[in-house]
């Protein structure tokens, strides 16, 4: 208990330089469990909005990709190789026997403007298949129907906020929004739903289709398309199905690669799941390097200490204390301040987590506030190490005090 003792008689004696020594590794070890813990709420919160969407439901976009990588729109790359046609091949149960119901999207953005209100806001052309598949509902009027999907029909539904943004306090139903200089008939306002993986359907237009396509987009191809099928042991099933029918729709001979990227809830759950970890750590490993530094100016304190206190270092020697025990001495002392720095850290880390997880679920976002035991540990276990490593030197420049020369320093 000696060591210690002496440990804490020299820490005390100097309570505000051991303040400033161990306020590198506070920041740096809060830094860390902040970063991890919004990191895990963040992986949390999309993979929780993934898994809403539903577990018999299959994603297709254009453009080829890696077996366990993301498909290229995903990234920013822009294919055209998705067409209206083979959304009207995969939902005919001729090709896919399994499928429930089918819809493409294509997505832009826009001044949209009602009598009195105008904002920028994103719009969507979807199928008239779309409330099957994401399960969503009016609240009031109707979605638009098959016909209307492809007759150029000028009608839009509201998401929730939408409709209370360009028309407050107002019945949107029946009248008109403009978009990109054409006019629209509002038919209908989807219930409130939140954020839903990427986007918020309660901040969107939706608009049929064809419509999307050919007035305000002018494109041919679909961003991307979900297919929901009547079971969720049917998925595999009906991943073989569509990629035959995709095939087939494309032209592609048995030597050519897939043009497309079929992917189901469970693949999107591993891949965003991999990708979040991948961000988690990064970001985690750039806060700890605040760890080094105060790693470097406990090292400093650490070598001042040294020289302050070579007579006791000398008179300890003189009366029998080995190498090891002068040794032993400092670097106890070293792991002491690290760890003392690192539950302070780690207190605050959860503490300021905490509050920022309050902050969001009070602006009414969904969030999750995750202290894995895991960072703890890591925490933990990352001070004693920066403790060890940089309290190395100085133990050892003190363990070689010369007990002659100690006695006559002044």
């Amino acid at each position: 208990m000696d060591p210690i003792k002496i440990t804490y008689k020299n820490l005390t004696a100097a309570k505000f330089r051991s303040f400033l020594t161990i306020l590198g590794i506070i920041i740096g070890v809060a830094s860390v469990i902040i970063v991890m813990a919004i990191g895990s709420g963040a992986q949390a919160f999309i993979l929780n909005q993934i898994k809403k969407s539903g577990s018999n439901v299959i994603v297709i976009f254009p453009g080829a990709s890696e077996e366990k990588g993301p498909p290229p729109s995903v990234m920013g790359v822009v294919s055209t190789s998705l067409t209206y046609d083979d959304l009207k091949a995969i939902n005919n149960r001729k090709n896919v026997d399994n499928v429930v119901a089918a819809t493409g999207f294509v997505t832009g953005s826009a001044t949209i403007k009602s009598d009195n209100n105008s904002l920028q806001t994103s719009y969507q052309g979807v199928s008239a298949d779309f409330p099957e598949v994401t399960s969503t509902k009016t609240v009031k009027g109707r979605f638009f129907d098959q016909e209307e999907e492809t007759n150029l029909s000028r009608i839009v539904v509201l998401g929730f906020k939408r409709a209370n943004d360009l028309f407050p306090n107002q019945d949107p139903i029946g009248k008109t929004v403009t978009i990109k200089e054409q006019t629209f008939i509002v038919i209908g306002i989807l219930e409130e739903k939140g954020s839903s993986a990427f986007s918020n359907p309660d901040e969107t237009v939706f608009v049929p289709l064809w419509t999307a396509q050919k007035i305000l987009l002018g494109i041919n191809h679909l961003n991307f398309a979900r297919i929901k099928i009547n079971e969720e042991q049917n998925i595999d099933r009906a991943v073989i199905d569509i990629k035959k029918t995709l095939r087939i729709q494309h032209k592609l001979k048995d030597n050519q690669e897939n043009d497309f990227t079929i992917q189901n809830s469970a693949q999107a759950l591993s891949m965003i799941s991999a990708i979040t970890d991948i961000l988690k750590y990064f970001m985690a490993s750039i806060a700890a390097i605040s760890l080094v530094v105060g790693g470097i100016g406990i090292m400093n304190i650490m070598l001042i200490a040294v020289n302050q206190r070579i007579r006791e270092i000398g008179l300890r020697k003189a009366v029998g204390a080995k190498n090891s025990h002068i040794i032993f001495q400092f670097l106890i002392e070293s792991i002491a301040v690290t760890l003392a720095g690192g539950i302070v850290g780690i207190v605050i880390g959860i503490g300021i987590s905490f509050l920022a997880y309050y902050i969001i679920i009070t602006l009414g976002y969904t969030w999750f506030f995750i202290i894995t035991p895991q960072s703890i540990f890591m925490g933990v276990a990352v001070t004693f190490l920066v403790g060890l490593i940089f309290g190395m030197y100085p133990a050892r420049k003190a363990a070689k005090v010369s007990p002659m020369e100690a006695l006559r320093y002044e």
